[in-house]
């Protein structure tokens, strides 16, 4: 029944640090849509922003920074993902570690953006 995930919602305390994560450290692009709307686009997906206390209807019962646990394919060797965190200041909670993927296995790092959430990093290991 269902084929793919098309986006999710993330919800912030701070914007301009969770815009500067995503956009400076992810690569994310910031995307405004709708009525003012913003999300950050990453191939054919996408993350919709809520600013806590702000949120666009209709929206979890329980919005809350902090409460996510992402994890993204990079589309560049670890080794580079592990170099721009180094560069942007972004510690590195964990890693690398080999883990399980939804398809295949991969190789991770973890670090935590502005608020909090655990953002897994990874590539695809044969």
């Amino acid at each position: 029944m269902i084929d793919h995930l098309d986006h999710l919602v993330l919800t912030t305390a701070n914007e301009d640090a969770c815009v500067r994560f995503y956009v400076d450290v992810m690569g994310m692009t910031l995307e405004t849509f709708g009525e003012g709307r913003r999300a950050f686009r990453f191939g054919q997906q996408k993350i919709n922003l809520h600013v806590q206390g702000r949120e666009f209807e209709p929206k979890a019962q329980v919005p809350m920074p902090g409460a996510l646990d992402l994890c993204f394919i990079a589309s560049v060797p670890l080794e580079a993902v592990i170099a721009r965190l180094v560069e942007k200041r972004v510690p590195i909670v964990e890693g690398p570690v080999l883990r399980t993927g939804a398809v295949a296995r991969i190789r991770s790092v973890y670090v935590r953006d502005p608020d909090q959430n655990l953002v897994e990093i990874s590539e695809t290991v044969p």
